[in-house]
């Protein structure tokens, strides 16, 4: 799985993964305990991750709504 987005905005992370299920792409969020644990101050960012196939088409829908992606290091 590639990671596709990181964000501490829990509203962001619903609306891209609506986003990817109207697309029929599969998605998995991740660190979603990890953001729990730190009492909801918002300081743990959450991620969003696809498969690697899967990968340039939710690019291609996040940016469409203007919703920033994370960039391959």
């Amino acid at each position: 799985m590639k990671e596709l987005l990181r964000t501490t905005d829990p509203t962001i992370i619903a609306f891209a993964k609506a986003l990817l299920e109207g697309e029929d792409i599969d998605c998995f969020e991740m660190d979603v305990n990890m953001s729990i644990l730190e009492g909801g101050i918002g300081i743990m960012p959450r991620r969003l991750m696809v498969l690697q196939r899967d990968l340039f088409t939710a690019r291609s829908v996040m940016r469409d709504n203007e919703i920033e992606v994370t960039v391959d290091r």
